[in-house]
């Protein structure tokens, strides 16, 4: 794990008091979404294996593998859906946020409150309920996949959509949990923060061999403050995970 370095005073002040109970749940909520997102990101491994072995069988060896194409199918499916609810986690998923990112915390939370109650619960509810009906139809007849003649089971594969709904909406009750405690405070609460691309930037160059001590720092903290006016969301006083 790459060592957090020095961070303004505001977030160094909030994340030395301690945690408030909300915090805690929230922290919790945060870790679960973390772990299954990182569990199933390992399944890119899996598939960038399957895929190498298949042009190895279909090119070199002409024996190509007729369900190769539905297993790619539902090993990126499972990774896609398994880490919505991480990258929620993360606040990494893509907003429009040109003019969202000007406005204060209070007005954000107000934003993000609303079009959660109207579009995201209801979205997602409807994701969860077809998703279990649909699984359990898969399972009830044995569904096999009908692209090829002799297709693999897809039914597993399927329960995966309620499970991934499920773990999305916890998410998301945490996310509107935040918007509640941002209205009320006016500045929004700490979450796990996952070691991103900047903390790769930091290191390189603290590593450099062909950087001066005072050019790497300012390079740091230029690179800080770009990462923090890009994510703009209330990341001050991160966990790291």
């Amino acid at each position: 794990m790459i060592a957090q370095t020095d961070a303004p005073s505001r977030r160094s002040s909030r994340s030395a008091r301690p945690e408030t109970p909300t915090e805690r749940l929230l922290h919790a909520v945060d870790g679960i979404s973390t772990f299954v997102g990182k569990a199933a990101a390992w399944l890119i491994i899996v598939l960038m294996a399957v895929v190498c072995i298949e042009v190895v069988k279909r090119y070199m060896l002409n024996a190509p593998t007729a369900w190769i194409f539905d297993l790619n199918n539902m090993l990126y499916g499972t990774l896609f859906m398994l880490c919505g609810a991480y990258t929620l986690a993360q606040n990494a998923h893509v907003r429009g946020d040109f003019l969202y990112g000007s406005m204060q915390p209070r007005t954000q939370a107000t934003f993000d409150l609303v079009l959660y109650l109207l579009f995201f619960f209801p979205g997602i509810m409807a994701l969860i309920y077809a998703g279990w009906h649909y699984a359990g139809d898969s399972w009830r007849i044995a569904e096999h996949s009908n692209v090829t003649a002799d297709g693999p089971p897809v039914y597993h594969f399927k329960t995966v959509i309620p499970i991934a709904g499920a773990m999305v909406m916890l998410q998301g009750l945490a996310e509107m949990v935040r918007c509640v405690v941002c209205l009320k405070t006016g500045d929004w609460p700490s979450r796990l923060k996952d070691v991103s691309e900047i903390d790769v930037v930091e290191e390189q160059l603290r590593d450099s061999e062909h950087v001066d001590d005072d050019a790497r720092k300012a390079a740091i903290k230029r690179a800080h403050k770009i990462d923090e006016t890009a994510r703009q969301r209330g990341m001050g006083g991160d966990l790291q995970t």
